[in-house]
């Protein structure tokens, strides 16, 4: 029973979450932090944030120790003739050496990879401002196509009460059958014109499905969120939220970063022509043992003293420093400073690409909120007309002076004319939407 229990709590758990809708911001949220092209270039960061505590401790000295041992066999020449030479060789020493001047270098370099690490996080917001952008366009995607499938329920009422009335004067002999049958036909094609519609909720759902990648599209689906159809109106000129934008987006700020890390890098190669000072100190002792036996010139047997008394006697200490001054090393550093130089053209050049571009988008969804506002005014004029023109096809063919074909043209009509409106509203707010974001607003609805 217990077990029972268990699955039933499961499958509600499970039902609960099928039937969750998604708001623009959590959707957004989840995707910023899951897909996996953000966390790609959150792995790129973190190789530059240990870059940057790699830099920082070459301030530190260096220390490293050593061992060694030998064993040797043979003869040893001896004036005229040889002695026998075995012996056990073992040597040991810590030293450290420390940099005292390069002209700076290690401070260029890590005034470099500070600007590195800049970009890298203006990189992450920069794909994660790419990746909302598409989530509310395509979020409107679906409120746009559940709209227009509200109005295919509504043609396929219409044309359902019309095939009835249909029906009921052709059994009664007062109209002729093939009104019957166009009465059919047109209720099919509603039918059919519905089901397209939502198709394609389902099709921009999945679209969302696509960029949040998620593992199960099936029972997807977001908050209806009521648009006015009372249109909000642009909060800022376009030349303020170009300025606006040119401070604030990260693609550009990124951009800028590169340049003062190419420039801080040209710095960091011109240190190569100058003397570079090291500091050096060290301890080491070592042990020799004869393996064979040797003997004093009265005959007595010399024993080699112990090794940690050898230790302690050959226990020596060093202390230096070490200059090096660059003289000709081919003209490579000069080269390389010229290299630097071009990728500090090539980061300005960049630059100027990222505002392009910046430039572009905003002008083309200023351009674009100007053109679908133009657009959603005519389609509203457009829907006036044809639902008067509907309702008098309507009147005409109950009094028998049209067809039910003039009817269905109406009908058509004033569908189109309602999915252009729509089509026009949800244009014009992501355009508006595109806008306020380069001027720094949140994406909300």
């Amino acid at each position: 029973m217990k077990k029972v229990w268990i699955i039933v709590f499961g499958l509600s758990c499970l039902g609960l979450s099928a039937q969750k809708k998604w708001s623009l911001r959590e959707c957004v949220d989840y995707a910023v932090e899951h897909n996996l092209q953000v966390i790609q270039n959150q792995y790129s960061k973190q190789i530059q944030d240990s870059n940057l505590k790699m830099a920082k401790k070459e301030y530190l000295p260096s220390v490293s120790a050593g061992m060694s041992n030998s064993v040797g066999f043979g003869q040893l020449p001896l004036g005229t003739g040889s002695i026998r030479n075995d012996r056990f060789n073992n040597s040991a020493n810590l030293g450290a050496d420390v940099l005292l001047y390069n002209n700076g270098r290690l401070e260029k370099n890590i005034r470099k990879i500070q600007f590195d690490v800049e970009a890298s996080q203006y990189d992450i917001e920069t794909i994660k401002n790419d990746i909302s952008l598409q989530i509310a366009q395509q979020y409107l995607t679906v409120l746009l196509n559940k709209e227009i499938v509200k109005i295919s329920q509504s043609a396929v009422e219409n044309a359902q009460k019309q095939y009835d009335r249909a029906k009921i004067t052709t059994q009664v002999g007062t109209t002729a059958q093939t009104i019957l049958a166009e009465a059919e036909a047109a209720l099919a094609r509603e039918k059919q014109n519905l089901k397209t519609a939502e198709i394609n909720v389902g099709r921009a759902l999945f679209a969302i499905v696509q960029l949040l990648q998620l593992p199960e599209y099936k029972g997807f689906d977001v908050e209806d969120v009521n648009v006015s159809d009372t249109l909000p109106s642009q909060l800022k000129s376009v030349d303020d939220v170009l300025t606006t934008a040119y401070e604030n987006q990260p693609q550009i700020k990124a951009a800028e970063s590169r340049i003062r890390s190419a420039e801080a890098q040209t710095e960091v190669t011109k240190t190569g022509f100058w003397p570079t000072l090291t500091a050096n100190a060290g301890v080491s002792s070592f042990y020799n043992n004869m393996l064979s036996k040797n003997y004093d010139q009265l005959g007595n047997l010399v024993n080699d003293p112990s090794f940690f008394q050898q230790y302690k006697d050959n226990f020596g200490q060093n202390i230096g420093l070490s200059l090096n001054v660059p003289i000709f090393n081919k003209g490579i550093t000069k080269l390389q400073v010229e290299q630097s130089k071009i990728n500090q053209s090539i980061a300005k050049n960049t630059l100027e690409q990222q505002k392009n571009s910046v430039r572009q988008n905003v002008q083309k969804a200023q351009f674009d909120v100007d053109a679908n506002y133009e657009t959603f005014l005519s389609a509203v004029e457009t829907e006036k007309s044809t639902k008067l023109a509907l309702e008098f096809a309507d009147k005409s063919y109950a009094a028998g002076r049209s067809t039910i074909y003039d009817v269905n043209v109406a009908r058509n009509n004033y569908a189109n004319a309602q999915g252009s409106v729509a089509q026009a509203k949800y244009n014009y707010l992501f355009s508006l939407k595109l806008l306020n974001f380069y001027s720094g607003i949140p994406l909300t609805l």
